[in-house]
């Protein structure tokens, strides 16, 4: 019983897979994502993405009815999976409690934005909401403007965690011969990916700046400008890297031994430095002429 991004992402890998994926949806409007736009044959693009390879069965789940059909789907199911409203399932007759009593193989994933408890518990939560309380927006965007990622990184993150954790549950089954629940929230699962974030700020005082395309302490990784004015996206990860990179692309390979810029450490402090040499040399090519020289120094670009 799923809608919208998280759940359907989670059971999209699980249908790519191989398994058999019932998706319940209410009558007449379905799920909600198909409307999201027409743009695929007439048909939502976030509908197609996330629910190929399913089944769909329109059933009206408060119908009296309704509960039998429910009861000889989850009889039959081996994962049960729901990212209604807070309370919905609860209130249907289908939480992990009531549903793990009749089938202990059964493995039952919720997911939410908050959980089940606590004070955000009966709270909605959609992807730029969950983006602004995990942090993302403060450190996506120029010094200016906080930006929200263009893609819902809080639903994909929470429908990873639930596609593994249910992996795991299966296995473990089979190991156990015991169900279980698997307790999946938005804000959890993007509070992981802003772990770096957090270390950064906690010890360092302050948050890691917006910095736009360019990263916020690695340097140089970011957007550069060629001289025919189309830009190339670089970024170095180690100093066998920047010694390459000095020689073969800036053409000053005793810039690599070079006190000021020898550890990333340095060269992020001395950031507008390392910029200015870049574009110095950079606008002296045009963009066909820099790839060729990154490339042949074995710089990703």
């Amino acid at each position: 019983m799923e809608q919208a991004v998280a759940a359907p992402f989670a059971t999209r890998h699980l249908a790519d897979l191989g398994a058999r994926v019932i998706k319940i949806e209410r009558p007449r409007v379905g799920d909600f994502a198909r409307d999201y736009d027409r743009t695929v044959k007439g048909m939502s693009s976030h509908f197609v993405w996330l629910n190929r390879s399913k089944e769909s069965l329109t059933l009206d789940v408060k119908h009296p009815k309704a509960k039998d059909i429910l009861d000889r789907l989850i009889a039959r199911a081996d994962v049960f999976i729901q990212n209604l409203a807070p309370g919905a399932a609860q209130r249907l007759g289908l939480s992990a409690r009531e549903l793990l009593a009749p089938h202990a193989r059964l493995i039952v994933c919720d997911i939410s934005g908050y959980g089940d408890s606590g004070p955000f518990a009966s709270k909605k939560a959609y992807d730029l909401l969950v983006q602004s309380e995990a942090g993302v927006l403060s450190v996506t965007g120029t010094p200016e403007t906080p930006s929200k990622v263009g893609i819902s990184i809080a639903d994909i993150a929470t429908g990873i965690y639930a596609y593994s954790g249910i992996l795991t549950a299966l296995y473990r089954r089979e190991k156990t011969g015991k169900g279980g629940r698997v307790e999946v929230t938005m804000l959890e699962a993007l509070g992981e990916w802003m772990s770096y974030p957090l270390y950064y700020a906690h010890f360092s005082g302050s948050a890691p700046p917006r910095t736009g395309p360019d990263h916020a302490t690695i340097v140089p990784y970011g957007r550069f400008l060629t001289g025919d004015g189309k830009s190339v996206m670089l970024g170095l990860q180690n100093e066998r890297e920047w010694a390459s990179f000095c020689d073969k692309v800036l053409g000053q390979p005793a810039l690599a031994t070079d006190a000021r810029y020898d550890t990333n450490f340095k060269r992020n402090e001395r950031r507008a430095e390392i910029v200015a040499l870049i574009e110095g040399a950079f606008s002296a090519l045009n963009v066909e002429q820099a790839v060729a020289k990154l490339d042949a120094a074995g710089i990703a670009n």
